[in-house]
């Protein structure tokens, strides 16, 4: 099979992710449907010739990190076609790959449903913004969205560290310095250190996996930065739970504190089916307001997702406000609503 026509073939029918294993055909996500698109099942042999192309159209990169390890990320372009992330890994002892299609074109925020309040998040000159859901929520993409608002219209230092890179920015007003992880240096941690010698105004942080990154990032919205990341919760309040408890009991008070000053918005998403077969975002937003800074000081975070719930503004609306929004809107299903739902006892009574 020739790696090129399948990638054309992913693009030109809008698939998001292409399955290259062993034992199947070859498959494609389709507005988070999984279909085969042949009848013809790969072998070991198949997949290992698959991989050799995605490896040699990668820059000649070495598989051998893929034969030792078992795993490799990376990404790579096609001129004239788009760009890709792979996750390569073994599987029953035979090379697999994951590839997410990603467009040379940074996407339009408005066709994809975000709606103009959390893109002029980036407006805010300094804090931390967070962009938080499950695996495949188009988290990056919203980040993309924002720094590409900044890079049009502020005139900034914008440093992203990604693992690996997804979209790429041109330099608009703002200079864009874009880092990929094991590629341009060692780890995320050395990368946010460094990049605070490097005059930024807005630091792109594609995820905060640990204590010690964490602790750099809220240093960084700290000290009159802007900084952007994600992490794998659903919900304000458990995003700010899952900082805090990162760190040694005895620290959690003093963290509570500094979260409290550095934190500025928490975004959290979710892809839900739409009647007409495609996806949208359904988004709880928490802009952080003094009421919502004296509980995360006070560890009051449990209250939060009450202000929320009770709000219907833009800059402030829980999950299943949002759900109702795009139910009301004809865009999605009662079922797709409370499926989603955080409370769908409460929300069955509001459809």
């Amino acid at each position: 099979m020739d790696l090129i026509k399948i990638l054309e073939q992913a693009i030109n029918e809008g698939a998001s992710d292409v399955f290259i294993v062993a034992g199947l055909p070859v498959t494609f996500r389709k507005n988070g449907v999984i279909c085969q698109i042949t009848d013809t099942k790969l072998f070991p042999s198949d997949t290992e010739a698959l991989l050799t192309e995605i490896y040699e159209q990668a820059g000649q990169r070495d598989l051998n990190i893929l034969n030792n390890s078992g795993d490799d990320d990376f990404s790579f372009a096609i001129p004239g076609l788009s760009r890709f992330r792979v996750s390569a890994y073994m599987q029953r002892g035979a090379l697999s790959a994951v590839i997410r299609v990603i467009t040379f074109d940074l996407p339009d925020f408005s066709e994809l449903g975000l709606p103009e309040h959390i893109i002029h998040l980036g407006d805010n000159g300094k804090g931390m913004i967070l962009v938080t859901g499950p695996a495949g929520s188009g988290k990056s993409t919203t980040l993309a969205c924002i720094i590409n608002q900044i890079n049009k219209t502020q005139h900034k230092h914008i440093i992203t560290l990604e693992d690996p890179l997804e979209y790429l920015h041109r330099h608009n007003k703002s200079i864009v310095s874009q880092r990929e992880i094991n590629v341009d240096t060692e780890n995320y941690v050395t990368a946010l250190r460094a990049a605070l010698r490097q005059s930024p105004d807005v630091i792109l942080l594609g995820e905060m996996r640990d204590y010690e990154t964490i602790n750099i990032a809220m240093t960084a919205a700290e000290t009159g930065h802007l900084l952007l990341s994600t992490l794998h919760t659903i919900g304000a309040a458990n995003t700010i739970d899952r900082i805090i408890d990162v760190f040694p009991a005895n620290q959690q008070q003093q963290i509570g504190a500094q979260l409290s000053l550095a934190l500025t918005a928490v975004v959290s998403q979710q892809l839900v089916p739409t009647v007409d077969g495609k996806v949208t975002p359904a988004l709880e937003i928490m802009t952080v307001t003094p009421a919502i800074r004296n509980m995360i000081r006070d560890n009051k975070v449990h209250q939060i997702d009450g202000i929320i719930y009770s709000s219907m503004k833009e800059d402030m609306i829980s999950m299943d406000g949002s759900l109702l929004n795009l139910y009301k809107q004809g865009r999605i299903t009662k079922d797709t609503a409370l499926k989603y739902a955080t409370n769908p006892e409460m929300l069955g009574r509001k459809l």
